[in-house]
């Protein structure tokens, strides 16, 4: 950890939860972009000190290349209202939060939870990238526009739901009911202590008609084949089977990326579904604008379906209206800095699978 002190120069961008800071580094004058989590450290004002965790920034890391606000020197900010609950996440941390959870017994929907085990069915889209997460609501809303969909945000990248720009917009405009952090992540609508109990919140206390599992901001891979944070999608769909939902795998696809292990379906997603897997999930395809990546891409597919330790069902999504509800989503389509035009591969598949996922929904 490479600690920095600086003033605060002006404030920039916010949304619930954090806001943009420029800071001038004490020794250098460089000014920084940083972060501060409004519910750690409150809202520095200009002219106020303040200690940051610069390791990321002067790594130069994508995602997470900036720097974060650690403490307000002089202007600490005031104790939060008294609250129940006493689920600790980023445990044993300097900056560990004491938060109430969906399922602990001073939850009010604790007696609910107490005794559910079952999602009746309810569709549940898996994904690799958070990237995929206004993908798969585009998907869903082209085929029930109504539909209640709920986030269960992984711990795999960011643990503060803050950090998420994209899960701001998606709640601004209506897109995602709630978001609920599960495992270390914090911050969500609601907090759970575990995938599984995150899932069964979304069915019974958020009434979700869909719900979405993937990591948050931020994804760790290593160049080897189970090196990857993205490997415990798997996990996510053992949770949905063993709770008795429908586990749909939403697939990393690229057509542009350089890297040849993430061309056609990317690696991760072959090893986590085709090797990691042990339940059954239907992984949604559609007609891609590329004819050779199509092609390859189904050749992938015949490969992992016919390797694949767990029963794998492919559904073919029609293509027609993917795109435009793709770019009818309200916050910006953009994963490994590559936008819908760029690469709508990533994008078409994460959209099929939210399609199909509404597709199973029973409800009116």
């Amino acid at each position: 950890m490479q600690w920095r002190a600086g003033r605060v120069l002006a404030t920039g961008r916010s949304w619930p939860g954090a806001v943009e800071l420029d800071v001038a580094l004490e020794g250098t004058g460089d000014a920084v972009r940083a972060l501060s989590y409004t519910a750690v450290t409150g809202s520095p004002e200009p002219g106020e000190r303040v200690l940051l965790n610069a390791s990321a920034l002067l790594r130069g890391l994508g995602t997470g290349g900036l720097a974060f606000v650690v403490a307000r020197v002089d202007a600490l900010p005031d104790d939060p209202d008294p609250q129940d609950g006493h689920i600790v996440k980023a445990r044993y941390t300097p900056l560990q939060q004491m938060l109430l959870a969906v399922d602990e017994q001073d939850s009010p929907h604790h007696a609910v939870l107490a005794d559910a085990d079952g999602l009746d069915g309810l569709p549940v889209v898996v994904a690799d990238l958070h990237s995929a997460l206004p993908a798969v609501l585009a998907g869903v809303r082209l085929v029930r526009p109504g539909a209640v969909v709920a986030y269960v945000m992984t711990d795999g990248g960011a643990l503060p739901a803050a950090f998420s720009r994209t899960v701001a917009g998606l709640r601004r405009a209506g897109w995602l009911a709630a978001t609920l952090t599960v495992g270390q992540a914090f911050g969500g609508d609601l907090e759970a202590v575990s995938t599984h109990t995150g899932l069964l919140a979304a069915r019974y206390v958020v009434g979700a008609d869909v719900v979405v599992v993937a990591q948050g901001p931020g994804n760790v891979g290593t160049g080897t084949r189970w090196g990857f944070s993205g490997v415990a999608v798997a996990d996510a769909l053992h949770a949905a089977e063993t709770l008795g939902g429908r586990g749909v795998a939403s697939l990393r696809v690229s057509g542009a990326d350089r890297r040849e292990r993430h061309l056609g379906i990317s690696h991760h997603s072959l090893t986590a579904y085709g090797r990691a897997l042990l339940a059954p999930a239907d992984l949604p395809t559609t007609p891609l604008p590329d004819p050779e990546l199509d092609e390859r891409v189904r050749r992938q597919l015949d490969e992992l379906v016919a390797t694949a330790r767990a029963r794998l069902t492919v559904v073919e999504v029609p293509g027609e209206g993917l795109v435009e509800a793709l770019r009818a989503s309200p916050v910006t389509l953009s994963t490994m800095g590559r936008g819908l035009d760029v690469d709508p591969a990533p994008f078409l598949a994460a959209a099929a699978a939210g399609a199909h996922a509404a597709s199973l929904s029973e409800r009116p």
